[in-house]
């Protein structure tokens, strides 16, 4: 939990730096022609402060929930010592006040969630059962807490990261320590989807259909008095997400269950959602069936085209203009993120002018008219800005797009019309498929679902030659 949190502060603070960096850059141009701010500019600079405002606030949450955390792990690791001096290895006796019940599966406790798991579903082992209907329990509690808005910083991923969801019957939800590092581990394999608005998947559906108003109303000039006003009636349609199921096992040996002291938990649970994480993300940017469209295929985005025999960043700069403006003319309200590959984001930060100066420069160095600015150094996630928008570069964009099975896309996007439906991730343990050998399969899976549709003009995707392997 503490990693987790101490990763969302990380960044959070850096999209506070990408906010100060738009701001300053709205302040830039006034002050170099000695005036005063535009309409459009003073409006935009308020929108921006009082991001930054409420970016602070969600800063400030995180250190004071860190901080709660800190204590609570030195009073646990108290009462430890207490228990070691007294040579209490068993139950705590009652003269040891209990601050705080610990949870049922801790990481790196004896007790193994997939070790239960078997012996519950398998077996019937009551005491099995009873640990993890418990955790459950304590699952639930940690999600009433977040829905009652003692957590309200940390709201919009761990409410999504624990919703309920369509079950089959025998599930149990894995311990909070577990869902806390599969969020952790999917957040680095996950970029586009973790920047897109996320919501929890509602139960007892497989298919979220939204409202859309298809053609509105409409008002004109009264040309004389006592005429007829203008009257267009609006019509309205809707917009349909099918829930998707994503899904992973591991088979395993009875033995490594029954006899191994070795907790499997950790390892087990990091390999399966690095790989979900990886699934997902390419399920939000690039998938293609019925009602399950990725960002890539969105019927009616805003395409535009950079087609070059010999690319350079100065001549793609204008179509990333060109991609932005789109937006904010077709869906009337501005884009506030960009995603590219590491190689094309890469690329940028190689280019340099005819005097050999580079035209990507870190932020700390007060650039003056360089093409972008870098945030941080990082393989994936935010990178720095461009054109006054964040960039995120994600690895699950695909790089064998075109003709020639060797172009990359540029996504430019109103993140907020794009969500993301997830739930609870479930796991299973079966031993009958693998009876013969005294193995055990263990099922770990997810529903979700993605609205990306909703509004096609919220999408700019740059596409073309000039987006092929880049050359360093």
């Amino acid at each position: 939990m503490l990693a987790y949190l101490r990763k969302q502060m990380t960044a959070a603070l850096e999209a506070r730096a990408a906010l100060k960096t738009e701001m300053d850059g709205i302040l830039a141009a006034p002050k170099a022609e000695s005036r005063d701010l535009s309409d459009d500019e003073a409006r935009t600079f308020g929108e921006k402060r009082e991001a930054l405002k409420s970016k602070d606030t969600e800063i400030e949450a995180f250190r004071e929930r860190i901080a709660d955390l800190e204590k609570d792990e030195q009073r646990e690791q108290r009462a430890a010592e207490i228990l070691a001096e007294h040579r209490q290895t068993g139950e705590r006796r009652e003269r040891v006040t209990v601050v705080s019940e610990p949870e049922t599966y801790r990481k790196g406790g004896q007790t193994s969630y997939f070790r239960d798991l078997f012996r519950a579903q398998m077996k019937g082992d009551t005491s099995s059962i009873e640990r993890l209907s418990r955790n459950d329990r304590e699952v639930q509690d940690h999600v009433e807490r977040i829905a009652r808005g003692a957590e309200q910083a940390l709201a919009g991923m761990e409410a999504r990261a624990l919703t309920t969801t369509d079950g089959a019957g025998g599930e149990f939800v894995p311990p909070l320590w577990m869902i806390n590092d599969y969020i952790a581990l999917a957040r680095g394999g996950r970029v586009v989807a973790d920047q897109v608005r996320p919501m929890g998947l509602p139960s007892g559906t497989d298919a979220i259909s939204l409202p859309r108003v298809a053609t509105g109303t409409a008002v004109a000039e009264q040309t004389t008095q006592n005429t007829a006003v203008q009257n267009t009636d609006a019509t309205t349609n809707s917009v349909t997400a099918n829930v998707t199921t994503i899904a992973g096992q591991q088979v395993v040996a009875q033995q490594l269950l029954d006899q191994s002291p070795i907790n499997m938990d950790q390892i087990l649970l990091a390999d399966l959602a690095a790989d979900y994480a990886v699934k997902a993300d390419t399920f939000v940017i690039n998938n293609n069936a019925t009602n399950k469209v990725g960002l890539l295929n969105v019927s009616g985005l805003n395409a535009v085209t950079y087609t070059d025999a010999s690319p350079t960043t100065a001549e793609l700069y204008p179509k990333v203009a060109d991609a932005i403006q789109q937006i904010h003319t077709g869906r009337f309200l501005p884009g506030d993120k960009i995603f590219m590959a590491p190689r094309r984001w890469a690329w940028f930060t190689a280019a340099v002018d005819t005097a050999g100066r580079p035209l990507v420069v870190p932020s700390a160095n007060m650039p003056q008219n360089v093409l972008a600015a870098m945030g941080v150094v990082a393989s994936e996630g935010f990178v720095g800005t461009l054109q006054g928008l964040p960039v995120y570069v994600d690895p699950n964009i695909p790089v064998n797009l075109g003709a020639g099975t060797n172009e990359d896309r540029i996504v430019i996007l109103r993140s907020t019309d794009v969500i993301f439906f997830e739930g609870t991730p479930q796991a299973e343990a079966f031993r009958e498929t693998k009876a013969d050998q005294l193995s055990v399969l263990l099922r770990f899976y997810n529903y979700a679902a993605l609205h990306a549709s909703r509004y096609p003009k919220a999408i700019s995707v740059i596409a073309g030659t000039g987006l092929v392997t880049p050359t360093f």
